[in-house]
């Protein structure tokens, strides 16, 4: 039997424990969350953070592992890369890891590819960040070099506003890792996600997401579907291979953020990752039938997958929103799940939990996801059925 490591054991990493499961194959889980709603589904788990390099190769080596991965994290990817060379199995190499996770060195080896990116400096404290606003006009965006999950990002709009630009700066250096912030050039327009498989060097698009967001000042994603409905699907895909070349991802999946300015498409990131909140281990399989899952855990182990499209059908998630307060009470799931298309209905906060006005991923309380037989449909499909569910907040601070 087969044996995978998987990094994360929440229920964004459930559906790689589940699928590698079905495939018989042997699962050792890691997380540091003792109840990670993955190790009751695993073999074997251990409680330990994702990004603990020396602990997490401690495990690799004693279970002797085939694989390795992470399918919607972006900080396990640089422990994924390091096991997988000391264990001479499937993955990235450090160099390629480091800049799929740090976003300033990511936008260097994109820039020095000639990959069209917004104008960008890095800053480590107060000082020079004031310095590095000088060269910027007009709107721009902070975020750690090392986040996900729309954690610490935020949009300046006005460069004369000393109390706000400090805001940015504090809230944005919370999140960082290292200390580091990136300042890059605020680019206007619609978002996309291109979501590719790397395989012998290979680059297979299996689909491209269409995504809105809560807009300034956080841009946190509120909805995704496919297929994208952009006119511009020749050269969103051009850019994209392009990007996932620069960072050097020759095996594995890949998660490529793109905004279409003025100018043409631009890259926002690029993971070496599946896209999360749903997108490919949903959204994908109900759009293409296309199993991007089985296929990152088969290119793990160094099976080659099959990646032939088998449907051409829409799908669409939609994350709910409610006011600030108590969670007391949720309302019309029953009733959202009997709609046609409505596919998967989840509340991920618990009664008597605090919601917050959404600033990060963590803060959303819970989504629908729908199918449809193109874009349009499956979105009103999803649509409709946010609207049957009720969501009760004891209202206050």
């Amino acid at each position: 039997m087969k044996k995978i490591m998987i990094l994360g054991a929440s229920i964004l990493q459930l559906p790689a424990i589940l699928k590698a499961k079905d495939m018989g194959v042997y699962v050792i889980g890691i997380d540091m969350d003792e109840n990670a709603i993955g190790f009751q589904h695993c073999d074997d788990y251990h409680v330990i953070s994702t990004t603990d390099i020396q602990e997490v190769m401690k495990v690799a080596r004693n279970h002797k592992i085939d694989g390795i991965l992470t399918i919607a994290s972006d900080m396990p990817v640089r422990t994924v890369a390091a096991v997988s060379k000391e264990l001479d199995i499937p993955g990235l190499d450090n160099q390629t890891a480091l800049r799929a996770t740090d976003k300033f060195i990511m936008r260097e080896a994109l820039r020095s590819h000639n990959v069209p990116v917004p104008y960008f400096a890095k800053a480590s404290d107060i000082n020079e960040y004031l310095q590095v606003l000088k060269k910027f006009k007009g709107c721009c965006i902070v975020k750690p070099v090392d986040c996900s999950g729309s954690r610490g990002v935020c949009l300046i709009e006005n460069l004369t506003d000393i109390q706000e630009i400090k805001k940015a700066f504090e809230y944005s250096k919370k999140n960082s890792k290292n200390g580091e912030i990136i300042i890059e050039e605020y680019m206007d327009g619609d978002e996309v996600s291109v979501e590719i498989l790397c395989t012998q060097s290979e680059f297979h698009i299996i689909a491209i997401t269409d995504k809105i967001t809560t807009g300034a000042p956080y841009f946190v994603e509120l909805g995704h579907s496919q297929p994208t409905q952009q006119s511009c699907t020749h050269e969103i895909k051009k850019i994209a291979v392009e990007a996932v070349k620069a960072i050097g991802i020759k095996e594995g999946p890949a998660h490529v953020e793109i905004k279409i300015t003025k100018q043409g498409p631009k890259i926002v990131e690029v993971g070496a990752r599946l896209g999360g909140d749903n997108i490919t281990t949903h959204l994908t399989p109900l759009s293409t039938g296309v199993d991007m899952v089985k296929a990152c855990i088969e290119i793990s182990l160094g099976i080659i997958p099959d990646l032939k499209r088998k449907k051409d059908q829409g799908a669409a998630i939609r994350y709910l929103e409610a006011d600030r307060g108590v969670l007391t009470s949720v309302r019309g799931v029953k009733e959202a799940l009997e709609l046609p298309g409505v596919e998967q209905v989840s509340i991920v906060k618990k009664i008597g939990s605090k919601i917050n006005p959404i600033q990060n991923s963590a803060d959303r309380i819970g989504f629908c996801i729908s199918r449809g037989s193109n874009a349009m449909e499956a979105i009103k499909n999803c649509e409709m059925a946010t609207r049957l569910i009720e969501i009760g907040v004891l209202k206050g601070e």
